[in-house]
């Protein structure tokens, strides 16, 4: 099965959906992760991400546009404006959005590293538990 999560940016829960995926089922889902535009991977999202034991450290941060030639099986947008604006894609892909909160806009307000993190690791978490449902979740 081939995934594409889609998010506005490709800087947060794109990633953490990419991250958790190839950790927990790389061996039955290929996944890739893109967005509507490029903003460059979070590095509060790489921090809880890690913190978890998933290293996305190295992933860059795609636009969905470079990705349309693949076939993908889902198209899985994680926030509303991803999936307000989603291209169509050629062939079977099924779009199915799976919106989560945005941690950079849940933390902007917060006084110190550590409280903003809470947010981080609460998508990060919601997240795990999505991609622990996959794939049976999305065939239902």
């Amino acid at each position: 099965m081939k995934i594409l999560f889609l998010c506005t940016g490709n800087s947060c829960r794109s990633q953490m959906a990419e991250g958790w995926t190839n950790h927990l089922k790389g061996d039955v889902i290929k996944c890739q992760s893109a967005g509507i535009e490029r903003h460059g991977l979070n590095p509060m999202a790489v921090k809880a991400m890690a913190e978890a034991g998933v290293d996305i450290s190295k992933h860059k941060s795609k636009l969905v546009d470079d990705l349309l030639d693949e076939q993908w099986d889902y198209v899985v947008t994680v926030c509303g404006h991803a999936h307000e604006t989603c291209p169509m894609f050629p062939g079977r892909a099924k779009i199915v959005h799976v919106g989560f909160d945005d941690p950079p806009a849940l933390a902007k307000n917060e006084s110190t590293e550590e409280t903003a993190m809470v947010h981080y690791r609460r998508v990060r978490d919601e997240i795990r538990a999505f991609v622990e449902s996959l794939p049976e979740s999305l065939l239902n």
